[in-house]
């Protein structure tokens, strides 16, 4: 191979390198916009005390201490977010419901595992939260084998019935106060962080 070829090859690897990182920054730095077939409602919500009946799930009672955001999904399913907590250990975890008021049992979850932890099975894994003060997007996060840190085996929701969940995420810098919550079929939620 000439000295001039190999130039040539080293010089196209390099621009194919150069223009994938430029279209995953790009990405990054995308906002979606949010547009789906069905229209969304998101309604932040002050934290306050919960002076309503505790949520049946399964048989056991919940009953969240405050309410930080709700958001309305498709075909009356309501997702409630109870608590964003920041850890010493660089986490955050977001907990919360989901609660079937629509007119029949729930089956389209597999659209919130997302594309990229399919070894999650069915699970909130499509979930992201992002820190538009710092204009960074955070994903859930995994285990050693491939699995997300987040709720796992809502397949379905029977109606009138509610379901706790949960996801952890790498915590954003200590300036940051609120981030948007993500997932999909749902409208974003903005939600205050503690700790």
């Amino acid at each position: 191979m000439s000295i001039r070829h190999a130039v040539k090859v080293r010089g196209s690897a390099a621009l194919a390198a150069a223009l994938v990182l430029v279209f995953a920054l790009a990405g990054c730095g995308a906002s979606d916009d949010g547009k789906s077939k069905e229209p969304q409602t998101s309604t932040p919500v002050k934290p306050q005390p919960n002076a309503s009946q505790p949520a049946q799930t399964g048989g056991a009672s919940v009953a969240p201490t405050q309410v930080l955001a709700t958001a309305n999904g498709e075909d009356g399913i309501v997702m409630t977010v109870n608590s964003a907590t920041r850890d010493s250990g660089g986490f955050l975890t977001i907990t919360g419901q989901f609660k079937n008021g629509g007119s029949a049992d729930y089956a389209k979850t597999p659209a919130w595992r997302g594309n990229e932890l399919t070894q999650s099975g069915t699970s909130i894994a499509g979930v992201t939260v992002t820190d538009k003060a710092g204009k960074k997007r955070y994903y859930v996060l995994r285990d050693t084998d491939g699995r997300c840190l987040c709720t796992t085996g809502i397949a379905l929701i029977e109606r009138g019935s509610t379901i706790p969940f949960f996801a952890q995420f790498p915590a954003p810098p200590s300036t940051t106060t609120e981030v948007d919550f993500s997932l999909p079929t749902f409208a974003t939620a903005t939600v205050k962080i503690s700790g």
